[in-house]
């Protein structure tokens, strides 16, 4: 009985952190998915003796208020107790995202953190702080199934159900509807009006049909020649490492190689490693930030506050992602290209650098530890999370995917600690929800041991909203008006491992795009930045 107590007040706790950070409330359907999506298990239902969500809430008359929709839907909201009521009121001024928002948070934003001795004073317009952002792997689909050929708009569902096997959930990024997300990716594909309806159009697409008129396509049998298709070329024109360091190519027994692998299906034999494979290199981090620069960020991946990986906002890097992605999907998905890229089991060790498929899109990672005879964990470089993958999965990296630096920057929020020793699971819930398919507006504090410390701060509502404050307010945190080492990735920090500091690759071109983007960033005025935080914030 007390174990379901302490369970039951842990559970008021978390669903009432979800449910604030929700302005519009939840279903109870909603609130399972986001419950099991955060906390990485199912609603402790059973073991509290309930059968459903609906009739666990209705035992929490004082933190969850059920109301009806007008389509007679039920809605859970969150009833604020004191220590919540500010960061409900913050929530609840939160804007609705339309265009004219987005421009006064631009204004904001820069107005806000402007500096007396800024060349550029518009520079900071471009960080849309607040505004929904689809995650790089979500855009890069979208554009994979306009690839082919245009599409309705009506017939979207469908064909995304259908080519990905899940619903087109835009709703969960944050976005309203589906035009603002077409809105978002105006760059990459244009609408046009026709008898039939709206038609989405790829504009790498256009260009191709123009390009197709004038040049040759080229045969299917030479697709497996590996060269960067035209839209991506100039990425990666930069000579590579082996143009002027020739690539030692191991012998390989391939007598003994088809005797270790007889029956097992998983590494077929290959007469050679090719020439352009990454055997023995490793990817650079992308340059660091100047202290007390203000960058636009997405927030990847997280553990706990003192533990998480972001991407800074650019034009460019985000598009050399996507491109790069794109062509490795290309390359990789040609039987002949891939089987020629199959890692013999001599090279499936800790700290090679490779490629790895998951649901048909490839990926940048490291091989953190061999598990098995069939399984290793990698490290996604370029998104910052370790998984348990199949070996006959990755396949050797070639030499000009190592041109773009390690994309995820390892991170901890500035200033805090954990009351209680350790991140609780309800802090944990709560930073995630405050990161939640945003862009938000970093102040960079410093670096200690490669871990980029810094404030997070949300400027799409009426008020500014410091996340370190949000955590204090809450009880969950202490400002401590330093930076304490993470716990966490003192334990285990992968980028450390095996990600190298810019400049340290050999390739002075590999972190160009970054080094554009520090020199664009601004350093906000030491002493507005200090009154600022020292301030009413802390």
């Amino acid at each position: 009985a007390s174990r379901q107590a302490q369970l039951m007040e842990v559970l008021k706790k978390e669903v009432r952190a979800m449910l604030i950070a929700a302005k519009a409330g939840l279903t109870p359907e909603q609130l399972e998915e986001q419950y099991m999506a955060m906390v990485c298990k199912p609603l402790p239902l059973r073991d509290l003796g309930f059968q459903s969500a609906l009739e666990l809430v209705t035992q929490m008359p004082e933190v969850v208020q059920i109301c009806s929709a007008k389509n007679g839907a039920l809605i859970l909201k969150a009833i604020a107790d004191d220590s919540t009521k500010g960061i409900a009121k913050l929530v609840a001024n939160q804007k609705v995202k339309t265009r004219k928002a987005s421009k006064k948070t631009a204004t904001k934003a820069n107005s806000t953190f402007s500096t007396k001795n800024s060349k550029n004073p518009q520079s900071f317009q471009t960080l849309n702080s607040g505004t929904p952002v689809l995650p790089a792997v979500v855009k890069a689909e979208l554009q994979d199934l306009l690839s082919s050929s245009p599409l309705l708009l009506a017939d979207l569902d469908k064909a995304f159900l259908r080519r990905f096997g899940r619903a087109f959930q835009y709703r969960q990024y944050g976005f309203l509807s589906i035009f603002e997300v077409l809105r978002s990716m105006s760059d990459s594909i244009a609408v046009e009006q026709t008898k039939a309806g709206s038609l989405l159009v790829l504009r790498k697409y256009l260009a191709s049909k123009i390009e197709q008129q004038e040049v040759p396509q080229t045969s299917a049998a030479e697709m497996p020649s590996l060269e960067p298709t035209c839209e991506t070329k100039s990425c990666y024109q930069a000579a590579t490492p082996m143009d002027s360091e020739p690539v030692q190519t191991p012998a390989v027994d391939l007598g003994d190689h088809l005797k270790q692998h007889q029956g097992l299906g998983q590494f077929p034999p290959t007469p050679e490693i090719p020439p352009d494979a990454v055997q023995d290199r490793s990817l650079c981090s992308l340059p660091p930030l100047k202290r007390r620069c203000l960058v636009g960020v997405i927030v990847e991946f997280i553990v706990s506050p003192s533990q998480f990986y972001i991407h800074v906002c650019s034009t460019e890097a985000s598009y050399k992602l996507q491109d790069l992605m794109f062509e490795m999907r290309h390359v990789y998905s040609h039987k002949v290209a891939s089987d020629k890229y199959i890692m013999p089991e001599s090279a499936v060790r800790p700290g090679q650098l490779c490629c790895v498929m998951v649901s048909k899109w490839w990926y940048r990672v490291i091989i953190h530890r061999v598990i098995n005879d069939q399984e290793v964990e990698v490290f996604y470089a370029d998104y910052g999370h370790l998984q348990i993958v199949q070996k006959s999965w990755l396949r050797f990296l070639k030499w000009h995917y190592l041109k773009l630096p390690a994309q995820a920057i390892p991170c901890s929020l500035a200033w805090v600690k954990p009351v209680e020793g350790t991140w609780s699971s309800a802090a944990i819930l709560l930073f995630k929800h405050l990161c939640r398919f945003k862009e938000f507006v970093g102040i960079v504090d410093e670096y200690v041991d490669g871990v980029l410390y810094l404030f997070l701060c949300d400027t799409s509502t009426k008020e500014d909203v410091y996340f370190h404050s949000v955590l204090r307010d809450m009880g969950y945190a202490d400002v401590c008006g330093e930076n304490i080492p993470s716990q966490e990735f003192e334990e285990l920090n992968p980028s450390a491992l095996y990600v190298q500091p810019s400049g340290k690759q050999g390739n002075a071109e590999v972190g160009e795009p970054a080094l554009r983007l520090q020199q664009e960033s601004r350093d906000a005025d030491s002493e507005t930045a200090t009154l600022k935080l020292n301030g009413a914030e802390l």
